[in-house]
């Protein structure tokens, strides 16, 4: 059986899920998966609502993004007031902080959904992320939360081609996870910190990057780019530049990760002490 064949086998299992699913809340972030179930969801014809959490760890630009995409499509979406912020637990920073997010979003949607007449509450999760160090997926589990995509076996590169045959904008869009990912685990995550890195962040882009992580470590940022684009802090000027405006974003020290962007690049350490 050819890949094709597979993928249409996948995709008509997703439609089946989705149709039998009852009035649905969806967990919505505007990114590749969730807008592709939004998307998919529309097509069902079932009854739903998309949901969006923010808060100090949401990017604008993400808010915005979901915002715009949910309109575009004519779906009925809601912004929320996310608490992870107000969780020590979640605060503190550790290998769980994950878990602590995802929890305080899935208890909010569990509820919403009781209050309103919803029958269940899915997320965009997809068959990769069963194999990266994700404590969210506990969180998942704990609240009932169920994951269609996943559910029919489809990966995120399936989605992506799924999407781009759907003429949806976000089918390249790259991944684009909340701002205290950025923070180092054990630094606790405060308002100001993730100002900092979005900013720069948002700098950079303004300045030709599309993939651009900024990770911070207590004073010092280290920028990750594409291995492709490390040339362009060959250039004097730009990279002068570069360091006076993370400088004067409160930063000490400005470094360049050599190795180039990795997606997880925090998790390794997590990891390593599991494997330990």
């Amino acid at each position: 059986m050819g890949h094709e064949e597979i993928l249409a086998q996948k995709m008509e299992r997703l439609r089946q899920n989705l149709r039998q699913g009852g009035r649905t809340i969806l967990a919505f972030s505007g990114g590749v998966d969730s807008t592709f179930l939004m998307a998919m969801l529309q097509e069902s014809g079932v009854d739903f609502l998309a949901v969006t959490a923010v808060s100090p760890t949401i990017p604008t630009r993400d808010r915005d993004m979901a915002q715009s995409l949910a309109h575009s499509l004519g779906v009925s979406h809601r912004i929320i007031e996310g608490g992870e912020m107000t969780n020590p637990d979640f605060v503190k920073n550790d290998a769980d902080r994950c878990f602590h997010c995802k929890n305080d979003l899935f208890s909010h949607l569990v509820h919403l959904a009781r209050d309103e007449g919803f029958q269940r509450v899915v997320d965009g999760s997809t068959a990769d992320d069963v194999a990266d160090y994700r404590p969210g997926m506990k969180a998942k589990v704990l609240h009932g939360i169920q994951s269609p995509v996943l559910e029919a076996g489809l990966t995120k590169e399936e989605l992506r081609i799924q999407s781009r045959r759907m003429g949806l904008s976000t089918w390249n869009r790259p991944a684009s996870p909340c701002l205290s990912s950025r923070i180092t685990y054990g630094e606790p995550i405060e308002v100001a910190g993730l100002r900092m890195v979005e900013t720069g962040e948002d700098w950079l882009r303004s300045h030709g990057f599309s993939v651009v992580r900024v990770r911070k470590q207590q004073r010092t940022a280290r920028i990750e780019v594409p291995e492709a684009d490390l040339v362009r802090f060959m250039d004097a000027q730009f990279r002068h530049e570069t360091n006076r405006v993370f400088q004067d974003l409160g930063f000490q020290f400005v470094s360049l990760d050599l190795e180039g962007f990795s997606s997880g690049r925090l998790n390794r350490q997590v990891l390593s002490m599991l494997s330990d």
